[in-house]
């Protein structure tokens, strides 16, 4: 589906045009088309490359779906794949996909399952004329720009909900609780590895666009591609802090667990030393013998319950003093 179709010239737009004319418009001097499309089909497609002369395996590339993000050349024109992430209502990543054909007097840009446009990036760019008069080299990275400060608030989400989960580890909880915080740990770094697998391959993709030998597309916007760049950087870093911190996370609710478990053996072994003692002295006058001494004496029987009685009460505060009660 055709989202836009807009002619530039000398940083101004010129007019929204239609498809036939790109032509005509791609002929003038300092001139060049900004096309957007989402979710096409097999016949835009083709139509986009007639008009802008696109190499067959980035047309089928875009067709296909489901590519790594990386940038490749193709003659004078580069071919970007970008994951866009989204959080939904239950917290759940959606990925999506944004390709981008960046030629010298051109620029196509492919949505396919992102939910949110790139109208505010288009508006971004009419309002920087100074800018948009280097042509598609900065509209190349107004989109990646745009696409990497969006990764952002999914990974503050993220973040938000691991400072949570530490607050539940050390909170009294049941076996049954501390089950539920390992199933959520576990959902989030599943969902960071969703997130480090879109993002890293993208580290790398950028950084030819900063170092080396720089596509002439890019020239003179070098210090644009390496803010871009940093950003990419941070956010790989924040990605592997927060899922070193939730193996943490992990390692130190299981370690609550085995407290709360000996914190329970102590218990019931105190209890036991209590019941313990009266078992004792009364199975020691319960034998069938018959010189057990003061067996016959007349108070023997509430001497053995006093016995009984003083001593779980030192037992009792002794396991209260060393918190085992």
């Amino acid at each position: 589906m055709l989202i836009n179709c807009v002619a530039y010239q000398s940083g101004k737009k010129l007019a929204d045009i239609t498809v036939e004319a790109i032509s005509d418009y791609l002929a003038k001097p300092e001139c060049f088309v900004w096309v957007a499309l989402k979710d096409p089909d097999a016949g835009e497609m083709a139509a986009m490359k007639e008009e802008f002369g696109l190499h067959a395996l980035a047309i089928e590339d875009v067709m296909n779906g489901n590519q790594r993000p990386k940038i490749e050349e193709y003659g004078d024109t580069l071919f970007c794949v970008l994951h866009t992430l989204e959080l939904d209502d239950d917290g759940e990543v959606i990925t999506g996909q944004v390709n981008v054909f960046a030629g010298p007097n051109f620029v196509l840009s492919v949505r396919h399952r992102a939910q949110q446009g790139f109208t505010d990036v288009r508006a971004r760019c009419e309002r920087e004329p100074d800018l948009l008069r280097e042509g598609s080299g900065f509209v190349l990275y107004a989109l990646m720009d745009s696409v990497v400060d969006r990764y952002a608030p999914v990974l503050e989400t993220l973040s938000g909900e691991i400072e949570e989960l530490e607050d539940r580890i050390f909170d009294k909880h049941d076996l049954a609780g501390s089950r539920a915080i390992i199933e959520d740990l576990y959902s989030l770094k599943r969902r960071l590895v969703i997130l480090a697998h879109h993002v890293m391959p993208l580290v790398d993709a950028v950084g030819k666009l900063v170092g080396g030998r720089i596509p002439q597309i890019c020239s003179g916007m070098q210090a644009y591609y390496r803010d871009v760049y940093d950003h990419l950087v941070r956010v790989s870093n924040m990605i592997d802090a927060r899922r070193e911190m939730i193996v943490t996370a992990i390692q130190v609710n299981l370690g609550m667990i085995s407290l709360a478990e000996n914190e329970v053996t102590k218990r019931l072994g105190s209890f036991a030393a209590l019941f313990a003692v009266p078992t004792m002295i009364a199975g020691i006058y319960g034998m069938n013998f018959e010189h057990i001494p003061e067996l016959h004496f007349r108070f023997g029987y509430q001497i053995c319950l006093g016995a009984m009685l003083v001593l779980d009460i030192f037992l009792f505060f002794l396991f209260r003093r060393i918190n085992w009660l």
